[in-house]
Order: structure tokens, then C-alpha cells, then sequence
């Protein structure tokens, strides 16, 4: 990792983004080497006068997505869906960049049901698909009709599961509402290329935010439901204005998602 980025200041590249999670400690060191060129880490925060840190509000579009499967998980006119309040979670693995996604979830479901059931476990790999599907029917067999994968490759079993069984799964990062289509209800989608575009519509312009740690949340168009093209004609509209409408005041700054990578752990996750 360190050599390629190594190689790109070498080059003369005035830019260097890297998406890669175990770039971000040798960035910090190769950008006092390197103070002439700019460098862009993805998903964490680094410290460098010519380091940008891009960060993603995943608890705002996680939010928006137990929102609207707290309205689905009841409705038993939706096929594949039982009269149970309850929902599922998995996540690669138990830490604060997983459980921002897991707490916003649970906190835009408990808005729309106080009293709704979310099941969370962690499937303790990125790339399980095996156990993802048989975490993921585990939870079918205990009444949840839809699961969050927010497990990388492990996700694809829980897609499959959700297809194999006729239940809900939702995609995550990119739009996964493909991989399965009608089964997998919305995908909270990470629009790195809004991000980029805008890092590097500003780098040119000569406007680096080096030493800025820059978020993308809902406001800024840096996370979103997908279009759910294989499952809008399944839901209630009503529902989706609801969500919309969740949408909004958190932009208006009227509703507050709870965010684990700076807030901690909130009362009702433990």
C-alpha cells in the first residue's frame, strides 16, 4: 500500500486519493515526505496540513433505511412480509465505523415503532458469504422479513438468503438492489463520486481543504437510498414520503442521528 503511494508522489501526481483502509497511517507519514502533494483518505481521519479527510454520514442514510423497514416489517399486504415488528442487522465486525451504520439504523426504526425488535450480530469477517446467508436465515427463522448487510462480501450470502427465502435483505456502500432484484428492498448507497468530484473540482480550482476533515452526509448528497427500481411499486408511497420526510429535517438540522465515531454509544445500544 504504502509502496503504490509512494510511487504515485514519485510520479509527480499533484493528487493522491486512496479509498484503501490501511492507507490512512502510511499517508500520514509518506505526506510529511511528500508536502507538496495532496493526499485524500476515504472513511477515517488523518492528521497533515495536505491530508483531506473524507468521512460519510452512514448513520444519516442508515437512518433513513430503518425508517422505512419499520413501516414495511408489519405490512403483511407486501409479499414476504409477516405481522411481526421485527428487523434484522449484521455486521462484519463489532467496531464504531460498523455501529454508526447499525445505531442509525436502529434509531430511524425506533422513530417510525418504539417498540420494534432489531436483531444485531456480527458475522467477525468482510468475507463470509456462507455465514452470511446462514445468519441471515437464522434470523428469518426468529420473525425478522428484513436484514441490513453492513458486511462487505459476507453481505452477498445475506442477499442470497433474502432471495432463497422471499424475505427483505438491504444493500450497502453501493447499489446492490440488482444482486437480487425484488428481494432486495433499497441498498444505503456511499456516493464516493460525489465526493471525488467535488475534492477534485476544488483541488483544481485551487481550493484544497488539506488538513479539513470533510463530511458527506445527507446534506451534501454523500449518502442516499437507492432508486429502488425493483421495489418502489411494493411499498406504499406513504411510506417513502415518510422517509422523505425524515430526510428533510435531518438536513434542516431539526433531527438528530446519533453517530457513533464521535458521539460514542448511545442508552438504547448496548
Amino acid at each position: 500500500g504504502e509502496e503504490i503511494m509512494r510511487r504515485a508522489a514519485d510520479g509527480g501526481f499533484g493528487l493522491v486519493i486512496s479509498l484503501e483502509w490501511i492507507h490512512g497511517e502510511p499517508m500520514e507519514m509518506l505526506a510529511k515526505d511528500y508536502p507538496d502533494t495532496n493526499w485524500v483518505i476515504m472513511n477515517q481521519t488523518r492528521t497533515g496540513d495536505n491530508i483531506a479527510s473524507v468521512v460519510f454520514g452512514e448513520h444519516e442514510g442508515s437512518f433513513l433505511a430503518g425508517a422505512l423497514v419499520a413501516q414495511v416489517t408489519t405490512d403483511t399486504s407486501i409479499e414476504g412480509i409477516n405481522a411481526d415488528a421485527t428487523i434484522g442487522v449484521i455486521g462484519g465486525f463489532k467496531a464504531p465505523g460498523i455501529d454508526k451504520f447499525i445505531v442509525g439504523y436502529i434509531q430511524g426504526a425506533k422513530a417510525v415503532n418504539p417498540d420494534i425488535e432489531v436483531k444485531v450480530a456480527y458475522a467477525d469477517s468482510f468475507g463470509d458469504p456462507a455465514k452470511g446467508l446462514q445468519m441471515a436465515n437464522a434470523m428469518f427463522d426468529e420473525g425478522a422479513d428484513i436484514v441490513y448487510q453492513v458486511a462487505g462480501g459476507t453481505g452477498i450470502g445475506i442477499i442470497e438468503a433474502a432471495k432463497a427465502r422471499g424475505h427483505y435483505a438491504i444493500g450497502v456502500d453501493s447499489d446492490q438492489d440488482g444482486m437480487a432484484p425484488g428481494n432486495v428492498l433499497t441498498s444505503m448507497v456511499k456516493r464516493v463520486d460525489v465526493a471525488v468530484d467535488n475534492i477534485v473540482t476544488g483541488y483544481a480550482a485551487d481550493n484544497f481543504p488539506g488538513g479539513e476533515v470533510i463530511q458527506f452526509g445527507l446534506a451534501e448528497n454523500g449518502v442516499a437510498l437507492s432508486e429502488m427500481t425493483h421495489t418502489k411499486d411494493k411499498v406504499p408511497a406513504a411510506y417513502i414520503e415518510r422517509v422523505t420526510s425524515y430526510k428533510a429535517q435531518i438536513i434542516a438540522g431539526e433531527l438528530e442521528v446519533w453517530d457513533v465515531s464521535s458521539q460514542g454509544y448511545p442508552d438504547f445500544f448496548k
